[in-house]
């Protein structure tokens, strides 16, 4: 592999200045520029956006999906953008398995004539279940991913490029305040003796001539010796680097005074052009985190969807197993034993617990056919014991003309009769009359 190595050591030299950047703001040895109020709203505000959109995300696959290996598999595949292999949920499984039993253990048996019965009701509660994954994922799930995975990651890039932006206005800032300390500085020269520069080496003839100007200057004698001519032996400065300097009357260019100008000219025409950056990049990343109000609107309406797909697989499930016990229930010898009364308490029952309670419906006690049934239903006439009002739960759908259909809460008169299951009561609605079951009443003191 072919290495740009200036490049790679351009990038050193920038990280390297970075942190040392950073650990001086952090010990508030360097200036530092702060962003306005309502700017780091907008960045708080964002960051508790993507940490609970995170969060909500992972605890809705969880919900979805129970089993990690599950999980893990339909990840691997998203990121290999390949089709995720269709999987058979529990309760397809559980219908698959109950199938084969009753075909093993004989379907025309009760048992097995019971297991086929949930078997397809457990199919028919795993095709439910498969239609609300199918549709929260589509409608709620997508729509979290799209957020952490495109604008999410639009809105760190933004705010990584402006976190650079202010770095480098911090430095030309420090840069111009030095320039202009050391034009300060160089602007007022001072005398030679008093502050003779450090990185010059002076000959001694001119230090001796610099230092006493009552003598006479070492060349007069020297011309004397020499009448033929004379060369007056200059002192000179040895620099060892570059500097402006004044000795005796001798000033030379003030070279240092331009170049300080020039590099105070220099830093500030770079502090423009940072300011400008850091400010157009302040409002590239304010116009994004003020479109994070836009993604709670997103957001909002995706979750009336996940709550409107719930809502619908919730109420699927329960009108299949409703179903489920009202054909159990007319299974004639289903169940051996004493059946548990399912009545609740006549004065203890508020109706806030008897809506929280799913009604059970009870087994059919009696067999005779549909018309005898009505025929005898209209001949009875109220118990003794007098009757009672009742508020309806639920609705009921009634199964034949023996039976009552209910509304819910609806007021209906019930009572009781001599050798009837405990389980149902007769139920009046003006002049319709026909057995009810007690789980979906509220029996009225």
């Amino acid at each position: 592999m072919d290495f740009n190595m200036k490049k790679l050591a351009s990038d050193a030299g920038i990280f390297f200045t970075r942190a040392v950047q950073f650990t001086e703001e952090k010990f508030g040895q360097a200036e530092k520029t702060e962003l306005d109020a309502h700017f780091e709203n907008l960045l708080a505000r964002a960051d508790s956006t993507k940490n609970w959109t995170e969060r909500i995300l992972r605890q809705t696959e969880v919900l979805l999906q129970p089993n990690p290996s599950a999980r893990v598999e339909e990840f691997l595949y998203e990121k290999l953008d390949r089709k995720v292999p269709s999987r058979v949920t529990n309760g397809e499984l559980l219908a698959q398995y109950m199938a084969e039993a009753a075909s093993e253990l004989g379907p025309t048996t009760p048992y097995g004539t019971t297991l086929v019965k949930v078997s397809e009701a457990e199919k028919r509660l795993g095709a439910a279940e498969r239609d609300f994954i199918h549709a929260a994922s589509v409608s709620f799930l997508t729509p979290l991913r799209n957020f952490l995975e495109g604008d999410w990651k639009t809105i760190s890039k933004e705010r990584r490029l402006l976190q650079n932006r202010r770095l480098d206005l911090d430095a030309c800032k420090a840069r111009l305040k030095k320039a202009k300390a050391a034009e300060a500085k160089a602007s007022t020269v001072p005398d030679f003796q008093e502050t003779r520069p450090r990185n010059y080496i002076l000959s001694a003839s001119a230090s001796a001539t610099l230092d006493d100007t009552s003598r006479p200057p070492p060349w007069a004698e020297w011309k004397e010796k020499h009448p033929g001519g004379w060369r007056p032996p200059c002192f000179f400065l040895l620099p060892l680097t570059p500097s402006v300097t004044q000795a005796r009357g001798c000033l030379s260019l003030p070279e240092d005074r331009k170049l300080w100008n020039d590099e105070v000219d220099k830093a500030e025409q770079e502090l423009r052009v940072a300011q400008t950056e850091f400010d157009r990049q302040a409002e590239v990343t304010r116009l994004l985190l003020e479109g994070i109000s836009s993604t709670h609107v997103n957001h909002l309406r995706c979750l009336h969807e996940f709550v409107k797909s719930q809502t619908t697989y919730y109420a699927q499930c329960y009108r299949h197993m409703l179903d489920l016990q009202k054909q159990l229930g007319r299974f004639p010898g289903t169940f051996v034993g004493t059946p548990e009364p399912a009545s609740p308490p006549l004065s203890s029952t508020s109706p806030t617990t008897a809506a929280a309670t799913m009604p059970v419906v009870p087994a059919v006690a009696s067999l005779a056919p549909p018309g005898e049934a009505a025929l005898c239903l209209e001949e009875v006439a109220p118990s003794t014991s007098g009757t009672r009002k009742a508020r309806v739960l639920y609705d009921y759908e009634a199964a034949d003309s023996s039976e009552l259909a209910l509304l819910a809460d609806e007021l209906i008169t019930v009572y009781s009769l001599p050798g009837m299951d405990p389980d149902w009561l007769i139920g009046e609605r003006g002049n319709k009359k026909g057995k009810v079951p007690v789980t979906y009443l509220e029996l009225l003191s």
